[in-house]
């Protein structure tokens, strides 16, 4: 990004690409490794740490990680986190070794007000299958059922956007929603795949870990692998 669009702008951008959304897995997808993607901000500061961490799906191994420190130059607008956030995570994905099948955002993807959160932006950039995986609810839910795999559909103004999904038996779902080249089953069945022990997926709890350990000085950014 060249410069930084003012918020106006970047909503009207939103709306223009959320079309190009694609809520399809490619035909034959069997992803193998996971990117989790994650951007850390220093207190009182500009300053961020973009993370992006490769899990091998089947053994939730760490097998490579990169990031990218920068200084933010988007505001903190809610709902405009990919103008803030995209700057520093793509050359973060730029910087591995791997070329991930499929990204996974801390954040937000179709449950989104403009049907455009961040795990859909970096996906129609990269042209890579994307999932974004909240903490928090965009919309309205049910409770799911108390053991690990019950979901229930996120639902924001009538229209399904998502899941709230029980990732740990009795413990807050996460939500999920696409954010490009997936469908809603298959990123919910991915997941769970990464979440065996704990509530979150382990490539966002690999890529929260890393920029957080980046930016207090523990980690190195030579040291990082990438």
């Amino acid at each position: 990004m060249d410069h930084t669009p003012a918020v106006d702008e970047a909503v009207q951008l939103q709306l223009e690409m959320a079309h190009l959304v694609e809520p399809t897995a490619p035909e034959g997808f069997a992803p193998k490794i996971a990117a989790g993607l994650d951007v850390a901000y220093e207190p009182g500061s500009d300053r961020l740490v973009a993370a992006a961490v490769c899990v091998d799906i089947a053994t939730l191994a760490i097998v490579d990680s990169a990031v990218h420190e920068a200084a933010a130059d988007f505001p903190y607008v809610p709902g405009l986190f990919g103008f803030r956030e995209l700057p520093a995570l793509l050359p973060a994905l730029d910087k591995l070794s791997t070329t991930p099948d499929i990204l996974v955002c801390d954040g937000q993807g179709l449950a989104h007000p403009r049907r455009f959160g961040l795990a859909c932006h970096i996906g129609v950039v990269t042209g890579l299958p994307s999932i974004g995986v909240g903490k928090q609810a965009l919309g309205q839910y049910e409770p799911p059922g108390p053991t690990r795999g019950d979901w229930k559909p996120l639902v924001d103004n009538g229209e399904i956007v998502g899941r709230a999904l029980r990732t740990q038996d009795d413990v807050k779902p996460v939500f999920v929603s696409i954010g490009h080249r997936i469908d809603l089953d298959t990123a919910t069945e991915l997941v769970l795949t990464l979440s065996p022990r704990y509530r979150l997926p382990e490539t966002t709890r690999a890529a929260d870990h890393l920029g957080r350990e980046v930016l207090a000085g523990r980690v190195g950014v030579q040291d990082v692998r990438d």
